[in-house]
């Protein structure tokens, strides 16, 4: 896999796709590590977006988990 400059950690072991392969966080919670990883790194311009965009994923997630619970009342 290709390590992008803007997922650089002081310590590899914290590379954003293996917590999320190692804690089985699947789409939506890895794409918010994911996020917040990388906000302001990737593109400084893109800060807010980049933490919009985490946010995002967690409302899908909470959404995702009231439906479920919902359909087993």
């Amino acid at each position: 896999m290709k390590k992008e400059k803007h997922y650089n950690t002081v310590n590899e072991l914290y590379e954003p796709y293996k917590i999320i392969n190692a804690l089985d966080l699947g789409f939506n919670l890895g794409n918010v590590l994911k996020y917040v990883f990388r906000a302001g790194k990737k593109d400084q311009s893109k800060h807010i977006e980049d933490l919009q965009k985490a946010k995002d994923y967690i409302d899908y997630e909470i959404e995702k988990v009231l439906n479920k619970i919902d359909k087993n009342i």
